[in-house]
């Protein structure tokens, strides 16, 4: 890898983003901040002496001149379902990679229906939601299914600690809940169904020492949007642990506050993500520290892969269709704790 590449990071001074500008710095990129907040994009760029390329999605002009010379973007600026289109189509003009963190259902789904003819056609390269949730779980559930080429069913399961959400968790989520109205979604039988009941509570034993706790059914994630993209299965669900389904709901939680010099909190969390076929099941685990924290090393990780050309596809596609995912997921154990040995049951 060659070093001193310059890779523009669209969103740059939220709190993801400064992960992945420090991450990025750490494997020896040079970010290029960027974003429409003008103040904040100098301050950052004053902060690390990076340049910084103040631009917004309603100037197309702008972001051209933000990804001049860059040899990818990183879209970390929600709510993606404003920032991806602009982001993407100046990734295509640039002729350069594009990758985002974004977990917000419909601009994934947007993602893939918009762009995956024509980035196909133009052997672009685009990977949406390579973050904890979307590329994570989705990666997990890929590895879990190893030689399978079908599956009846995916469970992807998250325990966390606590859920204290960003400003951009919180303005994402309201968006979503704006463009969604009154109803939650769900994937079943290989479509996408509108549900106006409540998910249900249910109870998920997790790997010990966790063990059994209660979940939100049906807590839909962007892993929901990113496994069906590629792997054969009609039922794909995502649960949350209810405790941090709390957190995130309640107005008062306050944002992540840093416990270490890397900037991260002290929430953990495990990922459990289940395959069935018949009467097989196969499952893949992996466990850390800070889920917006850990997204950084997900999406340089995969940057890394494209522009050295360790990619199984080009076009629009989920992490683990783009990547070997247990290859991926092993170059990430020094940030993870992985429990990648399908069995039966």
């Amino acid at each position: 890898m060659e070093s001193g590449q310059l890779v523009a990071v669209f969103g740059a001074y939220g709190h993801t983003g400064r992960f992945v500008v420090a991450e990025l710095a750490a494997r020896g990129f040079v970010p290029v901040p960027s974003g429409r907040n003008p103040q904040a994009v100098r301050e950052l760029a004053a902060e690390l002496e990076l340049e910084g390329r103040v631009a917004s999605v309603d100037d197309a002009d702008s972001l051209d001149a933000a990804l001049a010379g860059t040899v990818a973007v990183i879209n970390c600026a929600g709510p993606f379902a404003t920032t991806t289109g602009p982001v993407i189509e100046a990734a295509l003009r640039a002729k350069i990679p594009y990758l985002d963190v974004a977990a917000e259902l419909e601009a994934n789904l947007d993602t893939f229906a918009h762009y995956r003819e024509r980035a196909g056609e133009a052997g672009a390269v685009i990977v949406p939601a390579m973050a904890f949730f979307g590329g994570l779980g989705d990666l997990l559930a890929t590895a879990a299914m190893g030689d399978w080429t079908s599956a009846d069913e995916a469970h992807i399961a998250y325990a966390l600690s606590s859920w204290h959400p960003t400003t951009g968790t919180r303005l994402s989520g309201a968006v979503s809940r704006e463009r969604r109205g009154d109803v939650r979604l769900r994937y079943r039988g290989g479509q996408w169904e509108q549900r106006t009941d409540a998910a249900p509570t249910l109870e998920w034993t997790f790997p010990e020492p966790m063990g059994r706790r209660e979940v939100i059914g049906e807590f839909t994630m962007a892993d929901v949007v990113t496994v069906p993209q590629h792997l054969s299965i009609p039922d794909v669900t995502t649960y949350m642990t209810a405790e941090a389904v709390r957190d995130v709901a309640a107005p008062g939680t306050p944002a992540p506050t840093a416990t270490d010099g890397s900037g991260r909190s002290d929430q953990t969390f495990l990922v459990d993500a289940v395959v069935r076929s018949g009467g097989t099941e196969r499952r893949a685990t992996a466990s850390g520290q800070d889920i917006y924290a850990v997204t950084a090393p997900l999406v340089v990780e995969a940057l890394e892969r494209v522009l050295t050309g360790r990619t199984e596809t080009v076009g629009v596609a989920s992490a683990g269709e783009m990547f070997d995912a247990a290859d991926f997921l092993h170059a990430l154990a020094p940030r993870l704790t992985l429990g990648l040995h399908p069995h039966t049951a």
